[in-house]
């Protein structure tokens, strides 16, 4: 693949995993870029469920709808605690939290340059 196409191919990944968050009532959905900053994935994915029980079902059908739908085997973290799931989906990574859970790590502050929100994410 080229270099546009892994891109590409990367933000069609994103979109799909904005859809299937977005479907499944996922809560304050960042987007921030990786692309030049990072190795690990061009995009990263933050977001709350309300409870441990809507973290594991956000991340169990993110991971399900990414496997049938584009073929993309995720590896998982924390599912069993439900209070902080790592997904990782190749070039997207999705961190779905518990909001107290969230506000204690503030991820969200490691990734981004000062004083520059995230991409609110959106599947429209």
């Amino acid at each position: 693949m080229t270099g546009t196409q892994e891109t590409q191919a990367a933000d069609r990944l994103l979109d799909a995993v904005l859809a299937s968050l977005d479907d499944d009532k996922a809560e304050d959905i960042l987007t921030i870029p990786l692309a030049g900053k990072s190795e690990i994935a061009d995009h990263m994915v933050i977001c709350s469920g309300r409870s441990s029980r809507q973290v594991q079902s956000i991340a169990e059908k993110l991971t399900d709808r990414l496997k049938h739908d584009h073929g993309v085997l995720c590896k998982v973290e924390g599912q069993d605690s439900g209070d902080w799931v790592l997904i990782d989906a190749g070039d997207v990574i999705v961190h779905v939290f518990r909001p107290e859970v969230r506000e204690f790590y503030q991820l969200e502050k490691m990734w981004l340059p000062q004083g520059q929100p995230g991409r609110a994410g959106s599947a429209d």
